[in-house]
Formats: C-alpha cells, sequence, structure tokens
C-alpha cells in the first residue's frame, strides 16, 4: 500500500502545473460563470418563474453543456495528459524499474484520472450551488434562496460520475498503448459522437455502448415516483447504463493491467 501512495503522490506532483490538471478546476469555473452571467442579463425576463423551475434551468443548463458531449471530451484528454509526461519524457521504462510494484504504478496513474474527474464534477456542484445562491443575493428577484437542491445536485453529478467510469478506463488504456495524441484522440471523438447519436435518437440498447452512458444517464434520472410531492426531485442513480459503465470500467482496468505489464518488459 505504501508503494500505491508514493506513486499516487508522484503523479499529482508531476501533473500539478499541467494543463489536464488545472482544467479540472477551470472548467466547472468557466461554465457555471457563463451561466450565471446568461441569467444574470436575463434576471428580468426569468422573474416570474417559480424557484424549483429556476434552479432546474440553472443546473440543466450547465448539465445540457457538460453531460452529453464535453464530459467524454474532458475525460478524453484527462486520460491522455495523465500519461503524456511518461510519453514525451520516454520514461516508461525507467518508471517500471523502480522499486514499486508495477501493478502499484497503473493502480496509481488510473486512480489519479478517476480522482481529476472526480474534482472536476464535484467542483460543478460546488459552483452551480454557490453562484445559484450568489443570484438570489444579487438579484434578488430571482428567488433562489427559496428552493434547495443541493442533494439532488450531488446526486446528478454522482450519477454522472459512474456512467464516465467505462469511457475513463477505455481511453486511458489507449492513452497507454500509444504515445501519439491523436490516436486515442480521434477514437475517442468518433465513439462520443457515435454514442450522443445513439443516445439522442433513443436507440434502445444505447446503455450497452460506454460513450453514450452519460447521455443515457442524464436523460434516465428522474425517477417516476408518484410517492413523491410534486415539489420534490426523485433521482435514479444505478439505472442499467450505470451498472454497464462500472462493469466495463472493471474489465478493461484488469485486461489493462495484463496488456501494459506485457509490453513494458519488452
Amino acid at each position: 500500500m505504501k508503494g500505491f501512495i508514493l506513486a499516487f503522490r508522484s503523479e499529482f506532483y508531476k501533473s500539478r502545473k499541467t494543463l489536464g490538471f488545472w482544467a479540472s478546476v477551470l472548467l466547472p469555473l468557466l461554465i457555471n460563470s457563463l451561466i450565471f452571467a446568461g441569467f444574470y442579463s436575463r434576471s428580468a425576463t426569468l422573474a416570474s418563474m417559480p424557484p424549483m423551475v429556476l434552479w432546474l434551468q440553472f443546473a440543466g443548463a450547465i448539465l445540457g453543456i457538460m453531460g452529453s458531449l464535453l464530459l467524454p471530451m474532458y475525460i478524453i484528454f484527462i486520460a491522455y495528459s495523465v500519461n503524456s509526461v511518461e510519453h514525451k519524457a520516454d520514461t516508461w521504462k525507467t518508471l517500471f524499474t523502480l522499486p514499486i510494484a508495477r501493478w502499484y504504478v497503473y493502480a496509481a496513474k488510473y486512480v489519479y484520472a478517476i480522482f481529476l474527474v472526480f474534482v472536476c464534477l464535484a467542483l460543478f456542484v460546488l459552483f452551480t450551488i454557490g453562484f445559484g445562491d450568489l443570484l438570489s443575493v444579487v438579484k434578488p428577484e430571482l428567488r433562489f434562496d427559496n428552493f434547495h437542491m443541493e442533494k439532488e445536485l450531488v446526486q446528478i453529478y454522482f450519477k454522472l460520475f459512474l456512467s464516465a467510469s467505462g469511457i475513463l478506463a477505455i481511453q486511458f488504456l489507449l492513452s497507454l498503448l500509444w504515445s501519439d495524441f491523436l490516436k486515442p484522440m480521434g477514437i475517442g471523438f468518433v465513439c462520443t459522437i457515435a454514442g450522443v447519436i445513439l443516445a439522442s435518437k433513443g436507440w434502445e440498447y444505447a446503455y450497452a455502448f460506454p460513450y453514450s452512458h452519460p447521455m443515457v444517464a442524464i436523460t434516465t434520472m428522474m425517477r417516476r415516483d408518484k410517492a413523491n410531492p410534486a415539489n420534490q426531485l426523485a433521482i435514479d442513480i444505478f439505472t442499467k447504463d450505470v451498472f454497464v459503465s462500472l462493469a466495463v470500467a472493471v474489465v478493461v482496468f484488469v485486461a489493462g493491467y495484463f496488456i501494459v505489464q506485457r509490453k513494458s518488459v519488452k
């Protein structure tokens, strides 16, 4: 376990000044700032809406940007950025000859990629709540403070996090196998476009295609529960697309270790 901690800490120090690391912070800040500016400028038009509808539109606008296309592309970029340091410096052989088990090195890199995605989505939750509350202060007529959906936002982004695990595992493996950014990026981009098309067209088996999972997760997250009051939201987290995504992540992660182990010995 000590070897894993050392390897994970090393990943942090290597990447803390890279674009991949800061993208996890700046991306949620930028998108939330833009949506905040739009609501601020249209406050007179939006003032007549109920607080719950305002929150749904505010959070929905952010999700619409992040969940469908931007999240898969961000994951593709993060998966490559975690491994790009070794590719650029050609230090893979050196890394695998360190007195740390290869399993720890491989797992630390993968967990660090998961950590960056988790930080990004957690910041989306915090910034969405923060900017919504800020609107209630600078534009009291919007009445954002009359409704709370912190719990629902945590559930929504947690589901997005789980649904993206399959994409992350696949792209992480591709970025390990190829030092060229264009190959994993190109494959990921084509698969993302295909996934968005399949999910948006309502294909019944879209849940089986990992690159469709973020969009499918958004469209299947509202649970039809008659027992809930009309002013409450019920989020269904563990839908079949999430289970498929987690299964893909586990299988690809384990398979990736054996592939990389054999490749690193050469």
